[in-house]
């Protein structure tokens, strides 16, 4: 348990299944943690799963992709682990060479960590961010995901600087 929390529930896990608005565009949902922010109540993040359908193979010589992320915070592009306010990002990529060879490729963050970590993020405001995008499909692509954790109350030095790091942290 970090220290100044106190937890307040057991392992809860959200699932949800997100889809483009169109082919290619980046789409956001915002998923309502429902906390009590009067009691100073944060979700502590343990895992995220994140699965994306595959990019399109489509013509020789043509790139297509897939990304998807998590994020504690707004986002006006899905994003990557080197943003401080993603918690977990999935790529995928489908590389066409001329000939008609293609090459795929996987990139994603530590979904699960390993069992000697006790978090791998703490959220302080409302909610969470799912989002994705795709590159050069024909038709609207999907993620699913999956987010475990727990309820917790912070004293109220740590979920100032909680709030305070989080909002800090929105960036595009």
């Amino acid at each position: 348990m970090p220290t100044g929390l106190k937890s307040t529930s057991g392992q809860i896990i959200i699932s949800g299944k997100l889809s483009e608005t169109s082919a290619n565009t980046y789409t956001q949902e915002e998923v309502d943690l429902q906390l009590n922010v009067l009691d100073r109540e944060v979700f502590v993040v343990t895992a995220v799963d994140i699965n994306c359908n595959a990019p399109q193979i489509l013509s020789a010589g043509t790139d297509t992709e897939v990304k998807c992320a998590i994020s504690t915070t707004s986002r006006t592009s899905v994003g990557d682990i080197s943003n401080s306010n993603v918690l977990g990002a999935l790529r995928l990529e489908a590389q066409g060479h001329n000939g008609g060879i293609y090459v795929a490729f996987d990139s994603s963050s530590l979904q699960t960590p390993p069992t000697n970590m006790d978090y791998i993020g703490i959220i302080s405001t409302n909610n969470f961010y799912a989002a994705l995008k795709g590159a050069n499909n024909n038709d609207e692509r999907t993620m699913d995901y999956r987010v475990y954790g727990y309820r917790a109350r912070a004293t109220a030095d740590v979920y100032a600087a909680l709030v305070q790091s989080e909002m800090l942290s929105s960036d595009a």
